[in-house]
Formats: C-alpha cells, sequence, structure tokens
C-alpha cells in the first residue's frame, strides 16, 4: 500500500479531499483508482489508512504510525558543500535520524544555507521518511553557530574527532546527539570548547570517514545498540 506524508490538517474528518500536494502523484503517476486504498502519515507519529472515492479520501482506520526507534538520536551536522547535506538527510532519515541540527564551524566551506536549500533538505528527509516507512519526518533545523548548537546539546551529547586517542563511540553509552565536523574536521581551538561545554569527545576508529558517511556509521552504530536498527 502506497504511504504519503501530508500535513495533519488535511486528514481531518472522516472524508476529505485528496490533498493536493499528493494528488497528481496519486492520480497522474501512480494512476490509483476509486477504490484503492492509500496510508497518510502526518510525520509527528499519526497513521490515516483511506479509501479513495470520487476525489475524497474516506477514513478507514486512524492509528499510530510504527516505523521509529525508540531512541531519539539527534544529529549536529556541521554544513557541507555541494549535494553532501542531502545524503547525510536522506540516509540518515532512512536508518532512524530523529532530528538534524545543521551548524557553522571554524573549517565549513559552506558558510550558509539558502530558504530554497534548506526546503530542499527537508523535502529530502519527507521522501526518505515515506520510503522507509518511518511514523515521522526529522526536523532539519535552519543552520546555527558552533557555539550555540553546543549551548544548545543535551547532557551527554558526544563531539566525534578523528584525532581523538581516547574512547570509541560503541564503548560510551548510546548519546543523545552527536557532533559531527565539515569536510576539514573540527579544530583543536572546537574541540576544547566542546568539551568545556560538557560534551565527551569520541573516534569511530583509526580510519578517516568522509563527512557525508559519518552521520550514517554513527546512526548505524548507535541505532544497533538500542536495538533499532539491524
Amino acid at each position: 500500500m502506497h504511504r504519503f506524508v501530508v500535513d495533519s490538517m488535511a486528514t481531518q474528518g472522516e472524508r476529505f479531499p485528496l490533498p493536493g500536494a499528493i494528488a497528481h502523484q496519486v492520480t497522474r503517476v501512480l494512476r490509483l483508482h476509486e477504490g484503492d486504498e492509500i496510508k497518510l502519515v502526518d510525520g509527528v507519529g499519526g497513521e490515516v489508512r483511506c479509501r479513495l472515492d470520487g476525489g475524497d479520501c474516506v477514513v478507514m482506520e486512524r492509528g499510530a504510525a510504527g516505523g521509529e526507534p525508540n531512541h531519539q538520536l539527534t544529529v549536529c551536522q556541521a554544513l557541507l558543500k555541494g549535494e553532501r547535506l542531502e545524503q547525510v538527510v536522506q540516509h540518515g532519515t532512512e536508518l532512524g535520524i530523529a532530528r538534524f541540527v545543521l551548524f557553522v564551524s571554524e573549517r565549513c566551506i559552506a558558510r550558509d544555507v539558502s530558504p530554497r536549500k534548506l526546503e530542499r533538505l527537508r523535502a529530502v528527509a519527507r521522501e526518505a521518511a515515506e520510503q522507509s516507512e518511518r511514523g515521522i519526518v526529522p526536523p532539519v533545523d535552519a543552520p546555527i553557530t558552533f557555539a550555540e548548537a553546543l549551548n544548545a546539546a543535551a547532557a551527554g551529547s558526544v563531539l566525534l574527532y578523528e584525532r581523538h586517542e581516547g574512547k570509541r563511540l560503541t564503548e560510551m553509552d548510546p548519546p543523545p546527539s552527536v557532533f559531527i565536523g565539515p569536510e576539514g574536521g573540527f579544530s583543536a581551538d572546537e574541540v576544547a570548547a566542546a568539551e568545556r561545554a560538557g560534551l565527551a569527545i569520541a573516534t569511530l576508529g583509526p580510519r578517516i570517514l568522509r563527512s557525508e558517511t559519518v552521520a550514517v556509521a554513527v546512526a548505524a552504530a548507535i541505532l544497533s545498540r538500542t536495538g533499532d536498527f539491524a
């Protein structure tokens, strides 16, 4: 059964018009017909099973959407150039990341995200949530400074530093959020600032990963330990 993420306000009542955001895909691309059933997910945990009827959706069943990990992992990701942020959001959403916090750090090549680019990233999260049958669409926050991200970090958060010679991430309790640097990594001053803010410092091991690969590796490592993946 095809699943679509729509605004919760579009699914009010026991019968409502087919939401315009998906009408073209349903009728023109997938060529679904009267009597076919679809599932509409509101992106915040609710799900409605509907039957198509004369351009309307008739509610068959309402309930909670599945597919969500118990451990709510936030990835704090430094801005990346080109389309690499899209890769982070797409694959991270598929694996189960709950939120993406974007920030600008010292070595970022990209220094800002345009409104159009931010909307694109949020669309990528929505499409990935549909494909992976998740119950929520992970928020993608507008970029903030590194200092602001540190101030907002939850207790127990971890900053990943490729030159760290101490603990690996999997030797720690699963953190609520993980900080991932840009293409050039974090500077020594930024690592020190993270420590002063109360973050733990960890490494993923002896190999150096591309920044857009780290979020996927982190999500797989943490969520597999909490029983939420693989």
